[in-house]
């Protein structure tokens, strides 16, 4: 029991040390990433599309 004790009070001393984002920070990156996942998803859609009609030009 003192171990848990002797790290949860390691951790919170850890936790003062971490530099947080701003808000400011964390909804430009949460923008960031949301934009980059559905350019990836629009690329591969379109690459998926392109393979199929090649494909099936070559096969039929």
């Amino acid at each position: 029991m003192a171990k848990i004790i002797n790290y949860l009070k390691e951790t919170k001393m850890e936790m003062r040390h971490v530099s947080w984002p701003t808000k400011k920070q964390v909804t430009y990156f949460t923008i960031l990433i949301i934009v980059i996942s559905l350019l990836t998803a629009a690329f591969l859609g379109l690459f998926d599309v392109a393979l199929t009609w090649l494909l099936e030009t070559l096969v039929l």
